[in-house]
C-alpha cells in the first residue's frame, strides 16, 4: 500500500503523487527543504524546524506558502495518517513550475509544496549508548551558501560518496584551513574541557540540534562557545561530536584513522547525551 504524501494540497498515494517536468526545483534545483524528525508521532522541535525553513526561504526569495500554524497542521496530519510510531518527515519548496525552462524566473510563481514521511527504526539503546562512529576531513566544495537548506546537494552528494568509499561514516569539511561542518551535520569538539563549535557564517547551516546542545550546554553549566576552530585544533581536540536531527548526538571517536582523545567515547559527550535522552523522552509520555 502506497504511503500518503502530500502535494500542494492534496493527500496522496506517493505513487499518484505528480510534478510538472517544467518544475525548477526538477530543472535547477531552485528549491529549499527542511527534515523532521518524529518520536512516538510527535513533531521534535518542529517550531524551530519550521523557523528554519521560512529563513530559508526568504533567503531564496520563495514567497512562504503556509503560516506556522499551517504548516504544524499539515505535518501532524501527515504523522497521523502513515501511522509510523518514529518517522522523519522531509519538506520541500520548490520556486514553482514556468512554461519554459528559463535561468531568469518569472515573479509570481506559485511554490511547489512537497511532503512525505518515513518510518525509522528508533534504537532500543539510549543516545549514550550509541555507537560511536568514524570521521575523515574533507575540502568544502560546495557554493557559498551552506546557510540556506538548499535542494541543490551535489556537492554534499560527491563528498559524501568520498566518505562512504573510505570506509567512514562522515565527512567534516574544512574551507581556508577552518572547520565548517559535515557533509550532514555540524560539529563540535571538546578542549579542555570545553565545548567549541564553528561560528556561523554563511558556509554553516543553522542545525536546530546544534542550537539544542547549546541549551543543554548552558542549562547545566556546561561551557559551550562559538569559535573559529583550525585544522590542527580538530586534530589535537580530546572529543568530537556530530549533530543532526536524525542522527541526533554522535561521537567521533577515529578521525582520519587516528584516534580522537583517548579512542574512547568521552565523559562530556556521555552528560550531554544522557541530557539530551532524558528530555527526548518527554515526548514519549507527554506530547511535543
Amino acid at each position: 500500500m502506497a504511503r500518503t504524501v502530500y502535494l500542494n494540497g492534496e493527500w496522496l498515494p506517493a505513487d499518484q503523487a505528480k510534478v510538472s517536468v517544467f518544475d525548477r526545483g526538477f530543472l535547477f534545483g531552485d528549491g529549499v527543504y527542511e527534515v523532521v524528525v518524529a518520536y512516538e508521532r510527535h513533531p521534535f522541535r518542529l517550531e524551530q524546524h519550521i523557523a528554519r525553513l521560512a529563513k530559508s526561504l526568504v533567503e531564496v526569495g520563495i514567497e512562504n506558502p503556509m503560516g506556522v500554524h499551517e504548516w504544524r497542521f499539515v505535518i501532524e496530519r501527515l504523522i497521523s495518517m502513515n501511522a509510523d510510531h518514529h518517522s522523519s518527515i522531509y519538506i520541500q519548496v520548490s520556486r514553482g513550475s514556468s512554461e519554459t525552462r528559463t535561468h531568469n524566473y518569472p515573479v509570481g510563481l506559485e511554490p511547489t509544496v512537497f511532503i512525505c514521511s518515513q518510518k525509522i527504526a528508533l534504537s532500543t539503546k539510549a543516545t549514550v549508548d550509541l555507537p560511536p562512529c568514524s570521521a575523515i576531513t574533507l575540502q568544502d566544495i560546495r557554493w557559498d551558501r551552506g546557510d540556506i537548506k538548499s535542494i541543490s546537494l551535489l556537492g554534499s552528494i560527491l563528498l559524501k560518496k568520498q566518505v562512504f568509499e573510505a570506509g567512514s561514516d562522515e565527512g567534516i569539511l574544512v574551507r581556508n584551513g577552518l572547520v565548517a561542518e559535515g557533509t550532514a551535520s555540524n560539529i563540535f569538539i571538546v578542549v579542555d574541557g570545553v565545548v567549541k563549535t564553528p561560528k556561523l557564517n554563511d558556509w554553516i547551516l543553522t542545525g536546530v540540534t546544534r542550537e539544542y546542545v547549546f541549551e543543554l550546554c548552558r542549562r547545566y553549566d556546561i561551557q559551550i562557545i562559538e569559535a573559529d576552530i583550525s585544522l590542527n585544533e580538530l586534530s589535537e581536540s580530546d572529543e568530537i561530536w556530530l549533530t543532526s536531527t536524525t542522527s541526533e548526538i554522535r561521537p567521533v571517536i577515529s578521525l582520519n584513522g587516528m584516534s580522537v582523545g583517548e579512542g574512547c567515547v568521552g565523559s562530556l559527550w556521555k552528560k550531554v547525551a544522557v541530557y539530551y535522552e532524558r528530555h527526548k523522552s518527554e515526548l514519549f509520555t507527554c506530547g511535543s
